[in-house]
Parts: C-alpha cells; structure tokens; sequence
C-alpha cells in the first residue's frame, strides 16, 4: 500500500508524456481528432491482448448485459477528456493544460469521495481538505501567471 503513491505517480507522468506526445501527432496531421483515435486504437490493441494473456477469457453475454448503461459512458468522457487535451496542448503548453486539467481532476475526486459514488469509499471532505484545495488553486493560478 505504501508504494501506491509513486506507481501514481508514474501513471500521472505517463499521461503527461503521451498527452504531449498525441497532442504532437494530432498538430502533425492537422487533426486532433485522428490522434485520438490513434491513441485509443493502439490503447485498445495493448490491453485486449494483456486481456487475453492475463485473463484468457473476456466476460460472457450476461456478464455484459449486467453492467449498468451509465458505465458504458466512461468511454465517451475519455474521447472527450484525451481530445480536448490532444487540441488544447499545442494552443496552451502543456503545463498549463496539465495543471488545469489536474486541477478539475482532483475537484471532481474529491466529490466523488465525499460522495461515495460508484461504490468508492466515503473520503469526508474536511477543513484540511478545503485548504488544499485553495492551496492547489492558488498552485494553479500560479503556474500559469505569465
């Protein structure tokens, strides 16, 4: 558990270096979009076969028709999430679109938390919390001063 906070990290690293990278692609053939569905073409080749190694099975019908509708969604609000990014790298820089980015991600997170939504662990928001979240604000704000 306590080595959790760097694969984190190296996850978080390995979505700004292939935002950049993608971003890069989509300026290259003039189309944010085609980038996107590159990435998520070759994202989607990868795991379907660590699927199969790991697994060596894929879920059955009735598995599948379990699965609430809303679920499905998560896939349209990455195509939304890694093109918007793929359009806004070139036009902002990256650092300014990954601390914003960042920024409404830990926003919405700690909702979800305080929430418990789909069945995550109720995380209260706290006064300590709230000051983190100014102090990101401000971090924000901050790194994006010209």
């Amino acid at each position: 558990m306590t080595m959790f906070w760097l694969l984190a990290s190296i996850a978080g690293a390995a979505i700004a270096l292939q935002a950049v990278m993608n971003a890069r692609l989509g300026v290259l053939l003039h189309n944010p979009l085609l980038a996107t569905t590159i990435a998520f073409g070759c994202a989607c080749l990868v795991t379907l076969v660590a699927v199969l190694l790991v697994n060596r099975s894929v879920p059955d019908g009735n598995t599948l028709q379990k699965i609430p509708l809303y679920l499905w969604g998560a896939g349209l609000l990455s195509a939304f999430g890694v093109g918007t990014f793929y359009y806004l790298i070139p036009k902002m820089g990256a650092g300014p679109m990954m601390s914003w980015a960042l920024g409404g991600q830990i926003l919405l997170a700690m909702l979800i938390s305080h929430m418990g939504w789909f069945d995550l662990p109720i995380k209260p928001i706290t006064l300590t919390k709230v000051a983190g979240v100014i102090f990101l604000i401000l971090g924000i704000l901050l790194i994006n001063r010209s």
